[in-house]
């Protein structure tokens, strides 16, 4: 089987791809892990913002689809919205 350059570079550069986006989701994830399990509301504040920042980055770069952003969103919202 033949293995031409530009399929070579084109694997090389799927990889790359696939390393940032795992990357990026899992730091969303992690986000959104940590402002679920905050009960103190000002430190669930500080967690919401970057949270939220980056999901609408993921989703305007097409990481995530946007209505999986809004989703999350609205998610983490009503937890904030929870806390007394």
């Amino acid at each position: 089987m033949d293995r031409h350059p530009q399929q070579i570079k084109r694997e090389r550069q799927d990889k790359k791809r696939r390393a940032r986006n795992v990357s990026n989701l899992s730091r969303i994830r992690t986000h959104i892990n940590k402002l679920l399990q905050t009960t103190d509301k000002g430190e669930a504040e500080k967690a919401y913002t970057q949270a939220v920042s980056l999901i609408d980055k993921a989703a305007n770069k097409g990481l995530i689809h946007k209505n999986t952003a809004s989703r999350r969103k609205a998610r983490i919202t009503r937890h904030l919205n929870s806390l007394n």
